[in-house]
């Protein structure tokens, strides 16, 4: 299991393949193992084969062709419309309608997708998460016919992978782990963290193609620009508020 976490790539390109029904169960089976907030399991994963559903979802997900090739799309959701109503069956009334139950559930359903993930590729699966899914929640929704006290917060694409890309970079440990308390970083701390990466050849061809002085403007100014932050915060923010989520009384 170690050597499938340390080897984890992002798969982009599936083939056409459907995956074992006895695999997906067991895939999924791991999800549902994950921890979660009191074990209350307050997120649902939705799957999705039909090709017209894909074909919707591919276009809010920004067109990428992966949501089309990959023969399953698990939407995972924070959820609490099921507990909800389990408690109102049971005669006790739940307070679960605010920003903390919602990001406590979203917890709870990343828990359970990496759990996915990580089973997945255990089985020679490949995996792609979507970040495109909170951007475009509201249309997800839709699509999905998804409840109000349920909001969608990731994307897993699963198939066969018809590619077998390098590892990708990540920044030394030093760069991430803190000991004992959070040991803030100097200039000299930064540069070190970020040396390795900035130096790789694929980052100056990046530079290059993107025509910026160096990668720190490459996600500010062109992959995470501060205006599309901004939107999609206000956007997500309604959805938050529209499924119910917050309520401060």
């Amino acid at each position: 299991m170690i050597q499938t976490i340390l080897n984890h790539r992002s798969i982009r390109k599936y083939k056409e393949k459907e995956i074992e029904k006895q695999v997906l169960d067991e895939v999924l089976l791991a999800g549902t193992k994950a921890s979660t907030t009191g074990n209350m399991q307050v997120y649902s994963i939705i799957v999705t084969s039909d090709k017209a559903i894909k074909d919707q979802l591919w276009e809010v997900h920004f067109k990428q062709d992966m949501v089309k090739q990959a023969p399953v799309i698990l939407t995972f959701c924070a959820d609490f419309n099921r507990f909800n109503k389990w408690c109102e069956l049971r005669d006790t009334s739940p307070g679960y309608d605010n920003f903390l139950s919602f990001y406590t559930a979203s917890i709870d359903a990343l828990l359970a997708a990496q759990n996915v993930a990580i089973a997945a590729e255990s089985h020679g699966l490949g995996i792609c998460y979507l970040g495109t899914t909170t951007y475009m929640a509201d249309k997800i929704i839709n699509i999905l016919d998804i409840p109000e006290n349920v909001i969608p917060v990731t994307t897993l694409v699963i198939g066969y992978p018809d590619e077998n890309p390098d590892l990708t970079d990540r920044l030394p440990l030093e760069g991430v782990i803190h000991y004992e308390k959070y040991n803030d970083f100097n200039e000299q701390k930064i540069n070190k963290i970020y040396e390795e990466k900035e130096e790789l050849p694929s980052t100056k061809e990046l530079i290059k193609i993107n025509q910026t002085e160096n990668l720190a403007q490459i996600f500010t100014e062109k992959r995470y620009t501060k205006k599309d932050n901004i939107h999609f915060s206000k956007s997500f923010f309604d959805v938050i508020t529209k499924q119910g989520f917050m309520n401060h009384e």
